[in-house]
């Protein structure tokens, strides 16, 4: 038997100081949530509308993340449809780049609708 300044022990969990020499600690079993990818969520609120980006989780595969969003963020019955997208594929600019990633569209006044004349029996455009 070790003595107690021998025993090794841990505080995880929030239990205090616990002695885990030969115990069954269920390490290794699972994954730990920390090394679960993060998901954004999106949900789309009706028919016809953009899906709008709602929040983050954790979850350990894309079944359980469709499944924790629902769950998460779709309580009240707000969404129709849900889409779930790891963090890791979504690539983005950065707000930062914005005038150099940006820059070639201002060269092209042709694009912006204020270059054609609009005719007056054309009441909403």
């Amino acid at each position: 038997m070790n003595t107690p300044e021998e025993e090794e022990v841990t505080a995880e969990g929030g239990h205090g100081a616990v002695p885990t020499t030969g115990v069954e600690t269920g390490q290794g079993e699972r994954p730990s949530r920390r090394t679960w990818p993060l998901y954004e969520v999106f949900v789309r609120g009706k028919r016809g509308l953009n899906h709008v980006h709602v929040g983050s989780l954790h979850a350990p595969d894309d079944e359980m993340a469709l499944h924790n969003a629902r769950d998460v963020y779709t309580r009240r019955n707000e969404g129709v449809s849900i889409w779930v997208v790891r963090a890791d594929d979504i690539t983005a600019s950065s707000p930062a780049e914005k005038d150099p990633f940006f820059d070639p569209s201002a060269d092209k006044v042709y694009r912006h609708p204020t270059f054609y004349q609009i005719p007056e029996e054309v009441p909403h455009l």
